[in-house]
């Protein structure tokens, strides 16, 4: 029953809502609501005021004592009762100078009624008067240079803390450091004086916060002695001033520790805890580490704290005792309660604190010693128990705890009242909960005695025989793991000896919520975006709703922001960074339950940056290393794997990085092999799996010692440029290396190769401009310069070397015999000393040729400047003897590839180093006709060791020229000549096809023959077959004649469409056909135009139709007949127009005249339409305005005579710039068998030989190269480093140059009619 009144109380007196009727005989003990602070500080003129404010029933009434003795204020004199409800405070005035001495003690407030009486706390008033330092004689302080001294504060006592500064004459603080030091007491401490410190106002002041005002203690005048001999002294302590002192700390307050030491020089002061670490989160170091401040003390922190001065030469020590102890705090609070006659009342009063409080009761204020003995109440330790209580038992009772340290004091009552039953919770509340939860039935009763409570069913029987039905002490039930034929009606019955009364509750089972698909934990990449689904099942007849939380916190669609989008249980989170890594939930919720599914989200990405690099050993430079040491990066979720480590040389190579190697991405450092006299600044980046990551910020610079070289230039070669020299080059390594951590090495990024190349003209007299790159990196230099010292002398002669030192990348050495080997060295050499001794190459000196020389054969000058060009020919002088290549049988492999072969030669006629052959080849014409044009030459350079070559991609039926040349490093020899012809192969397809409807069962075919002969055209083959019944024969037929261009093909079904695919061919037989698909007359219906469009401006009209889909091409008349108006001249032609062609321009027409546009087929009118030209309509009369005016005639004559005059001096200029004779002109544009070529070495070409349907006939532009500068080499380039396939051909083969297509050419793109043909045929 207490348990339950304990609540209801409140209830009871304070919420008017309710509907009950309280008794008016219901009282109320007495309860303190406000009362002062234990502690007051008062100070003469200040007023004070004593709280003590309560409530009860029936009113209460106040009394008051002091030191233990009734004090009533309403009889002293300067006090003044407060008259408000429900309060006994009184304020005190203070006016005079005994204020403290009349008033300070221990009061206490008493609050009664008639049930009982409670008391406050006990409130020390205590009064201060206004602060007064002590009439005192300040002697002077002397003390000699170096010794420590003490200036004492001493401030007058106060019972607020005080806040004492150290100041001069002039109000400026004194300053602190180590050696000066103010402590906790207010003295100033000096470790050691100097003669600075001699000063004659050293003021200590005292600030009062309570009385608000600052006093200060005559000067002090500090005279210090100068000497010579300040004499060294180990520390002392001057506070604490003994080894050791016992501390205590209160638990929760904070605890203050001071050390101040003495002594030259200076101390430094330690603190060290034993036994156990300090707390760092707690403690704090000030006043230049001389005061240790822990905060929030707890019993942990009991034990030993060493104070450690020390310097050069000892130490001092002083350990703090501390022991912890506590004022008394609560356990278990004694609480105010309601009971019934008969029950046992129980006030518990635990209470703990160190050393153990002691407890005592009080009841209505009064000791309970002091009370008669009462059988009915009996004191346990930590209670006071009432047994049997009745009416006349109620009462306030105090529990007080004390120790050393402070005071508790608890008030609480035992009310004994006799109420009836009464049922607090509504009848008929209806309860919802869901399948598998808890629901909780309230019925709230209220009674003394406590009524019992008990539930039942609608048969009157209890419901706790349900083990699943358990009873609240407060009367409510509760019923776990609901199903659905728990639903129904309950009542709740409760009784005490007065009546009882009976509710009813009506409980509603809804089917639980449920998550049917949760999202899914997902691991997505930065940038990307990740999808979670969520679908529930509820109750229907609930409201309901799907939320997503991200780490708790609820998420939504934000503004313009398009970060996450959420719609029918899909949570979609766009550019995923980092940050939105963590746990995702999605949340189906009613106004009953809710349920939860999380997944985690995973972003991972390439690796943060690398935060912060570390140089260390740097003493180990000397031996070109360091340790570089740098902080892990962040790994995003994805193992580093390696970290890279590159550098900048900022002097020699700015803003370009090479990389020194990797290391694992568990290691954190390492130690850098690093090169002679680099700058070196590093950079560190992480790389896991996704990549790298942004690198690290850079390292400071190193700079590494110079030292001699450690590698000389590699790829020595000696060649020469003339028949009597040697031209000397070297280049850098292959692969640019690097010393990485452990002494491997790894490519340089962007590390430069072949550097020693030279470049020149035909004729190579002196050097010509060299690269401006050293053959030697700069890494390799180990010095700011580098020079070469080159060696030589021909080879097997055991003479001195010939030498020379130069900083260039070659080296000419002239007067030298024609192909003679040389003995070459080349060796690095700086200021630091030379390089290792380089291995000897031999070169020779140059070569010589039949026809032309060249330039020195270097690698890069080899290849052609331009495809379609072979190796360079010597330009000059003739060579002594001939050496041709013999050729042998042609082999024809097929229609457009051959096999060539010749005999090798003897490398005694070659006079140089045989690098290989030359075949040159060109088509010479059709074998139907000749050509006159030139064409341009294909080119197959092959190896040395090789005496063939296949020549691929030729045109069949066609003739062809053949050149084999060998080459040495100076260019070409004598060439062997041969011819040979291609045998026929099948034609290309047909040019162009188009079908016209003729009627309903034929169609009229046109084509154009193929571009490509390939041979004699015997004919063509015609083959069609029916796409809409399914029918899979095909029909074909020969067409014999190869002049042939239309057919009619009749006999079609006219409800079919057809594809009909078109074939020409040579004995070879068929070649690729064209295609096409339609249908008859019948099939397309009555030509239908759609909608036409018609444009005209003043002189012209523009008809336009989209042509219908599945509509056959047909031809009609289109017809211009000016409208009614026979002045105008003659009718415009009619005009025959294709169906297909979409859109049709009749120009010659009057300005501003209608006209009638009539479209005609076979008399048949298709459509009629109505159109008007712009401008003005033509008149008869004499023109007039300002063009006929003489001086505007004479101007327009002068702009003409102009033009003309430009137009000739174009043409003159034009006719002096042409590289080949008019007759050759005329041959190119006749020869109609010239065509662009498109293949690897020709392109497609035509033998057409008779013409086109319609006038546009192509046309052969300037674009030709000139006949003359084929036949020379030089368009070809030399070579001598050549890279062949694994067959021993060349890599690639070299062809003419593709001509422009000429305007209106075969090229031209659109579908051809037979009205308008686009191309030609033969």
């Amino acid at each position: 029953m207490a348990a339950a009144l304990q609540y209801l109380w409140p209830l009871l007196l304070f919420s008017p809502c309710l509907l009950i009727q309280i008794p008016e005989e219901l009282m109320e003990p007495p309860v303190i609501t406000e009362q002062s602070p234990r502690r007051l500080v008062v100070f003469p003129t200040d007023d004070v005021s004593l709280k003590c404010e309560a409530h009860g029933k029936p009113e209460v009434q106040f009394r008051w004592t002091r030191d233990g003795v009734h004090f009533s204020p309403s009889e002293e004199l300067g006090v003044s009762v407060h008259q408000a409800p429900h309060s006994g405070s009184f304020t005190i005035t203070g006016n005079n100078s005994n204020f403290a001495q009349r008033f300070q003690g221990a009061y206490r407030c008493f609050a009664s009624n008639s049930l009982g009486t409670a008391m406050s706390h006990e409130i020390q008033l205590m009064a201060e008067g206004a602060p007064k330092w002590p009439k005192e004689t300040v002697k002077p302080v002397e003390v000699e240079e170096g010794e420590s001294v003490i200036l004492p504060c001493h401030p007058p006592p106060s019972a607020e803390p005080l806040r004492i500064y150290w100041m001069n004459s002039k109000i400026l603080h004194i300053k602190q450091d180590e050696r000066v030091t103010m402590g906790q007491n207010g003295n100033l401490y000096f470790a050691n004086v100097l003669t600075s410190d001699n000063h004659s106002d050293y003021i200590c002041h005292a600030h009062f916060p309570g009385t608000r005002t600052i006093i200060q203690k005559e000067p002090i005048d500090l005279r210090v002695k100068a000497t010579n001999s300040m004499i060294d002294r180990k520390p002392r302590l001057l506070f604490p001033t003994n080894s050791s002192s016992r501390l205590v700390a209160l638990q929760g307050q904070p605890l203050v520790l001071e050390c101040i030491a003495e002594g030259f020089p200076t101390p430094t002061i330690k603190w060290l805890r034993l036994s156990v670490p300090m707390p760092a989160d707690r403690v704090t170091y000030q006043n230049h580490n001389k005061t240790l401040h822990l905060l929030n003390v707890g019993e942990e922190d009991y034990g030993e704290y060493l104070c450690l001065a020390e310097n050069a030469l000892g130490s001092a020590r002083h350990t703090y005792d501390v022991t912890v102890e506590a004022a008394p705090y609560w356990l278990r609070k004694p609480q105010s309660r309601l009971y019934g006659p008969g029950e046992t009342a129980r006030l518990d009063c635990q209470v703990q604190g160190r050393p153990q409080p002691e407890v005592t009761w009080r009841i209505n204020g009064i000791p309970v010693q002091e009370l008669t003995a009462d059988e009915k109440y009996r004191i346990q330790p930590g209670s006071l128990v009432l047994s049997n209580v009745d009416p006349s038992d109620t009462m306030v009772t105090q529990c007080e705890a004390r120790n050393r340290h402070g005071v508790l004091l608890a008030n609480a009552y035992v009310y004994v009242v006799q109420l009836p039953t009464k049922i607090l919770t509504p009848d008929n509340e209806t309860y919802m909960a869901v399948e598998g939860s808890t629901a909780y039935l309230l019925c709230k009763a209220f009674g003394a005695p406590v009524p019992s409570v008990q539930w039942l069913d609608r048969e009157g029987r209890t419901v706790l025989q349900d083990e699943r039905f358990f009873p609240y002490t407060n009367g409510t039930l509760g019923i776990r793991d609901l199903q659905a034929n728990d639903t129904g009606h309950y009542f709740c019955q409760a009784a005490n000896d007065q009546n009882n009364v009976t509710i009813a509750a009506n409980l509603q089972i809804k089917e639980a919520t449920r998550i049917t698909q949760g999202p899914r934990s997902a691991i997505e990449k930065k940038g990307s975006r990740v999808t979670f689904t969520c679908q529930a099942s509820f109750d229907p007849s609930l409201q309901h709703r799907i939320t997503w939380r991200g780490d708790g916190r609820a998420l939504q669609e934000l503004g313009d922001s398009d970060k996450y989008f959420i719609e029918d249980g899909h949570l979609v989170i766009h550019s995923l960074d980092y940050g939105d890594q963590g746990n995702y939930s999605c949340v189906a919720s009613t106004q009953l339950d809710a349920v939860e599914s999380r997944a985690e989200l995973l972003v991972v990405g390439s690796p943060g940056p690398v935060p912060h690099l570390e140089l260390s050993d740097r003493h180990l430079l000397k031996q070109n290393q360091v340790r570089l040491s740098w902080s892990p990066a962040d790994d995003h979720n994805a193992p580093i794997e390696k970290y890279d480590i590159e550098f900048e040389d900022k002097e020699m190579a700015p803003e370009k990085l090479h990389s020194l190697g990797k290391v694992p991405g568990n290691q954190t450092s390492t130690i850098l092999k690093l090169s002679p006299y680099v700058h070196y600044t590093f950079r560190v980046t992480a790389i896991n799996k996704y990549g790298p990551g942004e690198p690290s910020p850079a390292s400071e610079t190193v700079v590494t010692p110079e030292a001699a070289p450690e590698r000389n230039p590699v790829d020595v070669k000696g060649e020469g440029n003339e028949t009597d020299n040697m031209v000397i080059t070297w280049k850098v390594r292959a692969s640019a290396e690097l010393p990485v951590p452990g002494g491997t090495h790894a490519p340089t990024a962007g590390a430069e190769v072949a550097l020693g190349l030279l470049t020149g003209g035909g004729s190579f007299g002196p050097p010509g401009p060299v690269c401006p790159l050293q053959p030697l990196r700069w890494m390799d230099w180990n010095a700011p310069q580098i020079q070469y010292r080159v060696q030589w002398r021909p080879q097997g002669s055991q003479g001195n070397w010939q030498e020379k030192t130069v900083s260039e990348a070659f080296l000419v050495v002239s007067n030298t015999s024609t192909f003679v080997p040389y003995e070459i060295k080349v060796q690095a050499v700086n200021s630091q000393g030379k390089g290792p001794e380089p291995p000897v190459t031999v070169g020779y000196s140059g070569e010589d040729c039949e026809y032309r020389r060249l330039p020195p054969a270097l690698p890069a000058a080899f290849l052609p400047a331009q495809p379609g060009a072979g190796p360079r020919a010597c330009p000059l002088r003739p060579f002594r003897a001939s050496a041709s290549p013999e050729l042998g049988d042609i082999e024809i492999l097929n229609s457009s590839t051959v096999l060539v072969r010749w005999l090798p030669l003897d490398p005694a006629q070659v006079k140089g180093h045989l690098r290989g052959y030359n075949v040159t080849y060109w088509w010479q014409g059709s074998q139907r006709k000749h050509s006159k044009r030139h064409v341009h030459r294909g080119h197959v350079v092959v190896p040395a060791n090789s005496t063939s070559a296949i020549l691929r991609g030729l045109r069949p039926y066609s003739s062809y020229a053949l050149e084999v040349q060998a080459f040495n490093g100076r260019g070409l020899g004598p060439a062997g000549k041969n011819t040979f012809s291609t045998p026929e192969g099948v034609p290309g397809r047909p040019e162009a096809l188009q079908l016209e409807c003729q009627s309903d069962t034929s169609l009229l075919l046109h084509w154009l023959p193929p571009r490509s002969h390939n041979g004699v055209l015997t004919g063509y083959v015609l083959t069609y077959q029916p796409l809409d019944d399914g029918a899979e024969e095909q029909l074909s037929f020969h067409l014999p004649d190869p002049a042939l261009r239309t057919h009619n093909l009749t006999n079609l079904s006219p409800r079919l469409r057809y594809r009909l695919q078109l074939q020409a061919t040579t004995k070879e037989g068929p070649g690729e056909p064209i295609t096409r698909e339609g249908g008859t007359m019948a099939l397309s219906g009555t030509p239908d135009f759609g909608n036409i469009s018609v444009t005209t401006g003043e002189n012209y009209s523009v008809v336009s139709w989209v042509p219908k889909e599945g509509q056959c091409n047909f031809g009609f008349q289109i017809r211009f007949k000016a409208f009614q108006d026979e002045r105008l001249g003659p009718h415009v032609a009619p005009q025959y127009v294709s169906y297909n062609q979409s859109s049709y321009t009749q120009w010659g027409l009057q300005p501003d005249t209608k006209y009638t546009i009539l479209l005609l087929k076979e008399s048949a009118l298709l459509r009629e339409i109505h159109v008007k030209t712009n401008g003005t309509g033509r008149l008869l009369l004499r023109p007039t305005g300002f063009a006929t005016e003489a001086w505007f005639i004479g101007f327009v004559s002068a702009i003409v005579l102009l033009l003309l005059v430009l137009l000739i001096l174009c043409f003159i200029k034009h006719s002096k710039g042409g590289k080949y004779s008019v007759k050759d002109k005329e041959d190119t544009q006749v020869d109609s068998e010239a065509r662009p070529m498109k293949d690897e070495t020709f392109g497609e070409y035509s033998d057409n030989e008779e013409k086109a349907f319609g006038s546009s006939q192509p046309s052969l532009n300037g674009d030709i190269k000139p006949l003359g500068s084929d036949d020379s080499l030089a368009d070809y380039g030399g070579s001598v480093d050549v890279q062949f396939n694994e067959d021993g051909s060349f890599i690639g083969q070299y062809s003419g140059k593709k001509e422009k297509g000429a305007a209106g050419g075969n090229d031209s793109s659109g579908a051809a009619s037979p009205t308008n043909p686009a191309g030609t045929l033969e």
